[in-house]
């Protein structure tokens, strides 16, 4: 398959024009960078959240990587990888000879097994256990790898390139809990030299690092409440650079013109949904009360109105630019229809208004405003009555996955560029949403789907998925979004922070 992630600098604005090569006068300088992501673990087997593993990818290796728009993995912490002959279920690496963590060991096979075994031994209720659900086994002999898969899956060695693939020091990590302190044992292109949870970390080049990337520029990293506190910080430049996200209005008005910035607008395909808890004694239980909401949710007004045209309506799990992409849920619900929710409600024999729960992470952009538009949305037509509540971001990971909230929305970012990462952790039985939704036809299309190491085969599998999910509503395509990063004109790099595979790279930014 193929991901599109098409990079367009819509601002390269300085005088003099660009210089092409860095700063010697200020290679040393720290680079300041500010997000509105949050670090919820240091420890790679207890996040599973785009903002930790955005961390992870720096100060973490896995054995493979991604390059800038790349779309297979690349080898990082081993020489090579590949599956044995006609077989989808032995993937083994041969790990690099020459790797230390930051606290002076050797990197062996042996840590590698460690990680994987105690991400799957931990499985953490926020942790990314779930993209291990094929592993059986992991065997280290002398400095190989090899991972033996209960069933073929083609997209293993997708999963070991994303951060949950980190590989830690088996001497300084527990095998059996998640390592607590501040403290990082990692072999990636930075030191974690300083933290202070939800405010900052501070990252130094790793001189003993040695795989596919350079070491860059010291970063800083500095996390805000929300995406106002941010675009403050940007202001006033307390900041080189900005990402993940300013509001939309003012990315909606960033101008091409303005010498002192340097803008890039990539497609990416992050997305947002609203996943509904389908267990019994849920309000939402009854496939009818989902295909009600489906029936009542207005995409473009919201991608209008809350984020300025910042967003694309989705009416797809899958986004647009991934292979087995649809249209499936305009297709079975085309416009917002009052009454044609009204008919489900009645027919199922509900007590209108439905009541329910629907929660949301505080500092997660705009999910303030989302979440009061959807609730006027849903109660305009008098069929639903909507509680919303905003979390603290790590209490509301908890919840979802605890099965206390009715009704939730969530950002995605692509753990990898393959359409299998939009399906399994997020519809599959157990997955990682928890959901509590399981269908025998989606579990069937994913593991067929796995069993194709070409992608581009898999087009029809995730199509027949889709419409299944369309059917049974566990979760509503909400929109999808550009990555925007902007930086300072003294500051190059920034078009490659980040292209929808999961990775983040800090490394990448450099004085010019």
């Amino acid at each position: 398959m193929r991901i599109l992630v098409t990079l367009l600098v819509l601002a390269v604005v300085a005088v003099g024009g660009w210089q092409l090569l860095p700063s010697q006068d200020k290679s040393d300088e720290t680079i300041t960078v500010g997000t509105t992501d949050t670090v919820t673990s240091l420890d790679p087997a207890g996040a599973y959240d785009a903002g930790s593993w955005a961390l992870f990818s720096n100060v973490f290796q896995s054995l493979l990587t991604y390059e800038p728009g790349g779309v297979s993995p690349v080898p990082d912490a081993a020489k090579s990888c590949s599956f044995a002959k006609g077989s989808l279920t032995t993937y083994s690496c041969e790990l690099r000879d020459d790797l230390t963590f930051t606290g002076g060991g050797k990197v062996t096979a042996e840590d590698v097994k460690f990680s994987f075994d105690r991400v799957k031994k931990i499985n953490s209720d926020v942790g990314p256990a779930s993209l291990f659900s094929t592993l059986k086994s992991v065997d280290a002999t002398g400095m190989t790898v090899t991972f033996h898969l209960s069933s073929p899956d083609a997209t293993f060695p997708f999963k070991v390139a994303t951060g949950a693939g980190s590989i830690v020091d088996r001497t300084r990590y527990p095998a059996d809990a998640l390592r607590t302190g501040n403290d990082v044992d990692g072999s990636g292109p930075y030191r974690l030299t300083g933290y202070s949870k939800g405010k900052k970390v501070d990252l130094s080049p790793n001189s003993g690092y040695k795989g596919a990337v350079d070491t860059g520029a010291p970063i800083e990293v500095r996390y805000y409440a929300d995406p106002e506190a941010l675009d403050k910080a940007w202001q006033a430049k307390e900041v080189q650079a900005a990402t993940r996200q300013l509001p939309p209005k003012v990315l909606a008005a960033l101008n091409a013109s303005d010498p002192d910035m340097r803008v890039t607008e990539a497609d990416s395909s992050e997305t947002r949904n609203l996943y509904f808890n389908t267990r019994s004694g849920s309000p939402l239980h009854e496939t009818d009360v989902r295909k009600a909401l489906a029936w009542l949710i207005d995409r473009a007004r919201l991608a209008s109105t809350v984020y300025d045209g910042t967003v694309e309506p989705l009416y797809s799990l899958i986004p647009t630019g991934i292979t087995g992409h649809t249209t499936s849920f305009f297709d079975s619900y085309p416009d917002p229809d009052a009454k044609k929710a009204r008919k489900l409600l009645e027919e199922a024999g509900v007590s209108l208004p439905v009541t329910f729960t629907y929660g949301y992470g505080l500092g997660s952009g705009s999910a303030a405003a989302e979440a009061t538009e959807l609730k006027r949305q849903l109660e305009a037509t008098g069929l639903f009555k909507v509680n919303v509540k905003g979390y603290e971001w790590t209490d509301f990971q908890k919840r979802w996955a605890t099965g206390k909230l009715d009704a939730y929305a969530v950002g995605w970012v692509a753990d990898y560029p393959d359409p299998d990462t939009f399906a399994a952790p997020l519809v599959g039985t157990d997955s990682t949403m928890n959901t509590g939704y399981s269908n025998k036809k989606v579990d069937g299309y994913i593991a067929d789907s796995q069993q194709f190491a070409d992608r581009s085969r898999v087009d029809s599998d995730f199509r027949d998925l889709q419409q299944v999910v369309a059917e049974d509503v566990p979760v509503i395509p909400l929109w999808q979004r550009k990555e925007y990063v902007v930086t300072s004109s003294d500051v190059g790099g920034g078009q490659y922070l980040a292209d929808g595979n999961g990775v983040f790279r800090l490394w990448k930014l450099d004085w010019i």
